[in-house]
């Protein structure tokens, strides 16, 4: 097994912070619009979902990383706010599908058009720190 090199380990320091400054700046632009972050990344899922398909919970779950029913605690409390609606599958009566409301629409689109500008901005580091690991720890040109 080859040895990992002093450049390994500080280019894989350096994207674990670019990373973790990332989410911090998502988490921040999440709240400053009214949302939880785990709130903002399920309407997310929501709204990236390919088109024409259908967003269950399972999927929801499956796409944070959480259980059953965190999802639907976190479906819940966005559909209290009008931010999205359940129903029942057409075929399935039995599965949940979430859709996005207007109001959880525009909502997103002002966190999501935040992020997009701030890794417009900065999103070069991030670039640079993922090459360095990807190059062996060597720094990339």
């Amino acid at each position: 097994m080859k040895r990992i090199t002093p450049s390994e380990y500080q280019a894989m320091a350096e994207l674990r912070y670019r990373i973790r400054l990332f989410l911090r700046e998502g988490d921040a632009a999440a709240r400053s619009s009214g949302l939880e972050p785990q709130q903002y990344l399920l309407l997310l899922a929501i709204r990236g979902m390919p088109e024409g398909a259908c967003a269950k919970i399972q999927f929801l779950a499956d796409s944070l990383l959480i259980r059953h029913h965190s999802a639907v605690e976190l479906v819940d409390r966005l559909e209290s706010h009008g931010y999205v609606r359940r129903s029942r599958g057409k075929e399935d009566r039995r599965e949940v599908l979430v859709s996005l409301l207007p109001r959880g629409q525009r909502v997103l689109e002002r966190v999501v058009q935040q992020r997009i500008n701030e890794l417009r901005a900065g999103g070069r580091q991030l670039i640079r720190a993922i090459d360095a690991v990807l190059s062996n720890g060597k720094r990339p040109r």
